[in-house]
């Protein structure tokens, strides 16, 4: 999937960047890098190869900073949940969750990525499977949180949200994710 423009012409082989840059650096690249190719050829499309020329790599330097392809979408997962919290802080749930929405709206390919590995981790085995509990930890307890404590509120509100994202995953003609969770907000939040 690296195209010419990459790699020069067609017949000359993909030159590596031998530049060395720190691990966090580095770690960040192939990050942005994996998010920019899910959004441009969704989950199935990635392959590590693709990622590893994205950053000037060879595969085994991709994996010595990932370990593996499911520790390469734990760490846009990681990413995508630490620009979450820094980036969309509220004190009102309801105002988190709208933030939330709208963000979600507008990068469907990490949404899909996210809900299919979500699915796929309920196999106790599968290896984001404790990725995916202590997340939805994090989730309920910081939502109870910014309800007043009201757990139960917390858990539909987040089942609600998964719900219309997935219906709007499925069909996005018909669904439009802000305006249903806007509907759905206002059944959700008017105690």
């Amino acid at each position: 999937m690296i195209s010419s423009e990459q790699g020069g012409d067609m017949g000359q082989p993909f030159r590596r960047d031998r530049a060395r840059l720190p691990a966090a650096e580095r770690r960040k690249q192939i990050v942005e890098v994996t998010s920019r190719l899910i959004a441009e050829y969704g989950f199935w499309g990635l392959s590590m190869q693709d990622v590893a020329d994205g950053c000037g790599l060879t595969v085994p330097g991709l994996l010595h900073h990932v370990g593996s392809k499911e520790g390469l979408l734990i760490a846009v997962l990681d990413e995508r949940d630490k620009s979450d919290m820094s980036e969309l802080k509220a004190e009102k749930l309801q105002d988190l969750c709208a933030a939330l929405v709208r963000r979600n709206a507008r990068q469907p390919e990490i949404v899909r990525l996210f809900a299919v590995l979500e699915a796929e981790s309920l196999a106790p085995d599968h290896p984001v499977h404790d990725y995916f509990r202590t997340r939805e930890k994090r989730a309920i307890d910081s939502f109870t949180e910014l309800a007043g404590g009201d757990e139960a509120l917390a858990r539909q509100v987040i089942a609600m949200m998964d719900g219309l994202q997935i219906q709007w995953l499925r069909n996005p003609v018909k669904v439009d994710l802000v305006k249903a969770w806007d509907d759905a907000a206002d059944r959700l939040f008017s105690k």
